[in-house]
């Protein structure tokens, strides 16, 4: 069965939860274990009739069988986990790892004030201050919270035995490659690296552990914050084209571009992508809202799709055609 690292192409909001939903209903992942910043992430799963949002649990929610594990390099602001095992009916089934930093509320006050906020344009969830006092080794640690005492576990410990008995592992990252904090356009980043290593490096495992790495992008590119956006178009043309959207953790609205082939080379490279998944392709092409079969599509949506894999060199293998997590063409089939 093997592992799979799922990561952003773009600047986070690419569809991650969507897909990440759908294989763990489709493929039944014993574990699926989240890597990257922190609550400064948010991904949307829809299933059956149903809007989930999360922060802190990794996607594969809707599947009941697979077990939610948070790993070391990831931060864990209490409140936020525990209201989504709550909502989420998951406790039996969600850990975190033992030495995962903590959010406190100094970081919080500390990331919506100053530089942070005004200059980089931060979420404001207080990750950039927790990850700081981390690399200073002045920052509290799971084992340390009460709150999180009945949720511990050595999540690679863990993971590195479900490998070792051969069954599927999901591993989530958040963010999206662009904004790395090595490889995005400095200073406009998160706190860390979020590329397929990084995400490999938060939950604890090593490179040869991995059997897959899933690039997904969305149809066209969306920014929240400050940075460059390349080929940025106006508010009124994103809403125009139907492409506003806003932040799923700060409820900002998102700026828009069309689809860039040289931002996803430079992202499929970082990752040592071997597959593709499109997202929000109803979005280019309304008339293919709903289609579950790649014959369905347009002759115009499948030339789009045909040029994605030309130009990054490796197969497209799930297109998302609607919000549902069942809205998905599975190239696999």
């Amino acid at each position: 069965m093997g592992c799979v690292v799922v990561v952003g192409g773009a600047f986070g909001d690419e569809g991650k939860g969507k897909i990440i939903s759908y294989i763990a209903l489709k493929d039944n992942p014993k574990i699926a274990v989240r890597g990257g910043v922190g609550p400064n992430a948010g991904h949307t799963v829809v299933h059956d009739g149903k809007t989930i949002k999360l922060r802190m649990l990794p996607s594969a929610v809707p599947n009941e069988k697979t077990r939610l594990l948070i790993g070391a390099g990831v931060l864990v602001d209490p409140h936020v986990f525990l209201t989504e095992v709550k909502e989420t009916g998951s406790g039996r089934r969600s850990r975190v790892d033992s030495n995962c930093a903590v959010i406190e509320k100094k970081h919080i006050a500390k990331d919506n004030e100053g530089y942070l906020k005004k200059k980089i344009g931060t979420t404001g969830t207080g990750t950039g201050p927790a990850n700081s006092d981390r690399v200073m080794r002045m920052g509290k640690v799971a084992s340390q919270e009460p709150l999180l005492k009945n949720y511990l576990e050595d999540v690679s410990a863990t993971v590195n035995d479900s490998l070792d008995r051969k069954q599927l592992v999901i591993v989530e990252g958040t963010q999206g490659t662009l904004l790395s904090l090595y490889f995005g356009d400095y200073p406009y980043v998160t706190s860390k690296d979020v590329s397929a290593s990084g995400i490999c490096s938060d939950v604890g495992i090593g490179p040869k552990r991995v059997d897959d790495v899933l690039v997904v992008f969305k149809a066209y590119f969306t920014r929240v914050g400050s940075g460059e956006l390349e080929g940025e178009i106006s508010a009124h043309e994103t809403e125009k084209r139907g492409w506003q959207e806003f932040g799923s953790v700060t409820g900002r609205p998102r700026r828009a571009a069309p689809f860039s082939f040289d931002l996803a080379k430079k992202a499929v490279r970082l990752n040592s992508g071997t597959q593709l998944a499109i997202t929000k392709l109803d979005k280019i092409f309304p008339d293919c809202a709903g289609i579950r079969r790649f014959g369905g599509l347009s002759k115009s949506a499948k030339e789009f799709i045909s040029n994605v894999e030309a130009e990054l060199g490796i197969p497209v293998v799930y297109i998302g055609t609607g919000a549902d997590s069942e809205d998905i063409i599975d190239r696999r089939k």
